[in-house]
């Protein structure tokens, strides 16, 4: 017989009404705003009616736009919560200083410094930058949809629950307090008994999952779906960056995958992978997570490359400068950044002729992104450039990333580390690289395919407002964080002695308010189109110009993408059509078969969070049914045949000459 508390134990594992934290306030007012916030958001949607159509035709929706839409979604509210992070800390490193302890104590602030890395990488960057590819390649390569648009929409919403968890940390328990990359001996059970890295674990594995799989999702598109004509050297560029980040994500999260599961068998069964003890070595988890973590970084990056590409044919009206350097540059960089990871390690003892490779290897990384830079200003070079809003984020993007590779060449010599590895210069470099090279391209690439997703253009004022706040707030707070890495300062501390640096630390958080207004601005540049569209709208379906095959569709375009599949003769696809006097017919149309929506994507993904919650939480018995609930729904799901709709040609007849007569107005 169970006694009462082995009962509880069972029931509720480590879960208790202590692990909700009312006794931090920060915390406790966060909890109150975001609940009323959620409370008031659901009361609208059942106010509306709108709980059916939400779930009818978006959450178990497997049509690639809506489902790219929905990431930029996750990713723009992860952006928030993960900007108030940086907000809450570099406010509290200007006011703790000296004497002043600020308003953060360690415990919190580890946990705020943890969250904001794991945060800003897994679930802001890599959602923005899996939707832009959901949404855009399908359409750029003349396929109707992704190899596998049920496995598309699953993945979306393993990613969601890898958010669900990280987010539920904040209310319930504690978040990890190791940095964001989770490094042993301080994520063992020994010196983290609690759920923070529990939490950090169980996330990252459950979003990692979904990455993996819209990796191969991606890849089987590109190689397998493309329409007639459009060889390899066809597509656009932006195709062959998305299909080596997601080569390089095929192949890196696995890797993470078994690190984590490592981890958690240390943690969980007493093994010693990364312990230092009974023949263990942390040294081995570093290896591994960078083996992830740095190639990582061209995942994110190459397809912010491919947008500024598109970006910039079509502003200067030139076809890209050197399309071929630029493609082999793009399989250079992704091959190259698989030995990259140990510069990571050079003040390790890793050894001379070890530092010499990968230092090495580092600065050839650099020639060809050097190549791309060379080849967009030579695109820019006599063509007739309008600086219109997506193509001023190339103008900022390209001084900003200039400055931080260059910068990142310097930290890849090795006696140049030893002094800046562990120094306020090296996060300057990585978020000069990441704001100026992923952040700005992917706020490029919503200002320049938003009017294919929603039919109107962004108000560009507020476009512009946010432009400037995000280019002056970055060199507002970074400036002064390279000249405090440049002092000697380190990283990864919640306070600083000398009083000498509070003017560097107070101007870095001026520059970060500076960014928040570039954030609050487009918010409100998205809320002002929503209620200008009826004057920002555009029928041609191509309101800049474009030249690849996207903008030969409406906008939005319809579920079926096209209504013949397009034959491509050149490489810019539109570009070429137009010239030939190309015209959609209105004719001789056929039925289509479309796949049909389902909720199953949601269902196991809700079954793969609440097993990490009840593997987070010790609560065996949760795990078990829900490991067990897991298996049956996707067995379950293997018979449903019932899978697709047929789109009547009188449908796509309708649309395709409402479609032409809207041509026919405009012109």
């Amino acid at each position: 017989m169970f006694d009462h508390l082995d009962l509880k134990q069972f029931l509720f594992g480590r879960l208790t009404l202590e692990a909700i934290p009312y006794h931090e306030p920060i915390l406790l007012w966060t909890f109150v705003v975001v609940a009323v916030a959620g409370l008031a958001l659901l009361g609208a949607v059942l106010w509306y009616g709108k709980l059916g159509y939400l779930w009818r035709e978006w959450f178990t929706s497997v049509d690639h736009k809506k489902i790219g839409i929905m990431y930029i979604i996750l990713a723009i509210i992860m952006l928030l919560r993960g900007f108030a992070d940086a907000i809450m800390m570099v406010t509290q490193k200007a006011l703790s200083v000296g004497a002043a302890e600020g308003y953060l104590p360690p415990h919190h602030y580890d946990q705020v410094f943890t969250a904001h890395g794991t945060i800003m990488i897994f679930f802001m960057a890599m959602p923005f930058v899996t939707g832009v590819m959901n949404y855009v390649v399908p359409l750029q390569i003349g396929a109707r949809d992704v190899a596998f648009p049920f496995l598309n929409n699953f993945s979306f919403w393993m990613t969601v629950g890898g958010a669900v968890l990280t987010m539920l940390s904040l209310f319930v328990g504690e978040f990890a307090r190791t940095g964001w990359l989770g490094y042993p001996p301080l994520s063992g059970a020994a010196y983290s008994p609690g759920v923070g890295v529990d939490y950090w674990i169980w996330g990252l594995q459950v979003a990692g999952v979904g990455t993996t799989l819209s990796g191969v999702n991606l890849i089987a598109t590109i190689i397998k779906m493309r329409a007639p004509g459009m060889t390899m050297m066809k597509m656009p560029v932006f195709c062959w960056t998305t299909l080596a980040s997601n080569a390089i994500i095929i192949t890196i999260f696995p890797v993470l995958t078994a690190t984590l599961t490592l981890l958690a068998l240390d943690r969980y069964v007493g093994t010693h992978f990364f312990t230092n003890d009974f023949g263990g070595n942390s040294m081995l988890y570093m290896n591994l997570i960078w083996i992830w973590g740095h190639p990582e970084v061209y995942v994110l990056v190459l397809p912010a490359f491919g947008i500024y590409s598109e970006i910039v044919s079509t502003f200067c009206s030139k076809r890209l400068f050197g399309y071929t350097s630029m493609v082999y540059a793009t399989a250079v960089i992704a091959l190259v950044s698989w030995l990259t990871w140990l510069h990571h390690f050079f003040t390790m003892g890793s050894g001379a002729n070890v530092n010499a490779f990968f230092g090495i290897t580092t600065m050839i990384i650099s020639i060809p992104t050097g190549a791309k830079v060379f080849n967009w200003l030579f695109t820019m070079y006599r063509g007739r450039i309008r600086f219109e809003g997506p193509f001023i984020w190339v103008m900022g993007f390209i001084p900003t990333f200039v400055i931080g590779g260059l910068t990142g060449v310097l930290l890849a010599v090795p006696p140049a580390d030893f002094v800046l590895h562990n120094s306020l210069f090296l996060v300057a470099h990585f978020h000069n690289v990441i704001i100026g090279g992923v952040v700005f391209g992917l706020l490029a690439g919503i200002q320049y395919w938003f009017p294919k997703a929603f039919g109107y253009k962004l108000d560009p004022f507020w476009g512009k407002v946010s432009f400037w706040c995000w280019l002056v707030g970055f060199w507002t707070v970074f400036t002064p964080i390279y000249v405090l890495g440049l002092m000697g300062e380190t990283r990864r501390t919640q306070h600083f002695d000398d009083p000498a640096v509070q003017p560097y630390l107070t101007v870095a958080a001026i520059g970060a308010f500076i960014i928040m207004a570039g954030i609050l601005a487009f918010v409100v540049q998205l809320v002002v189109s929503f209620f200008r569209r009826a004057q920002l709208r555009d029928l041609t379906g191509d309101p800049w110009g474009g030249r690849t095959l996207e903008w030969s569709t409406s906008s939005p375009p319809p579920p079926y993408n096209f209504a013949f599949t397009p034959v491509v003769h050149d490489l810019d696809a539109w570009w070429d059509m137009k010239k030939r006097g190309y015209d959609r017919p209105i004719s001789e149309f056929r039925s289509l078969h479309m796949p049909r929506n389902t909720g199953a994507g949601v269902v196991l993904a809700a079954l793969s969070t609440v097993l990490g919650f009840a593997l987070i939480w010790y609560i065996w018995w949760l795990a078990v049914v829900s490991f067990v609930a897991l298996i049956a729904a996707a067995i379950i799901h293997t018979f449903n045949y019932n899978r697709g709709y047929t789109v009547p040609a009188e449908e796509i007849a309708r649309l395709e000459s409402q479609r032409t007569a809207q041509l026919a107005a405009r012109a």
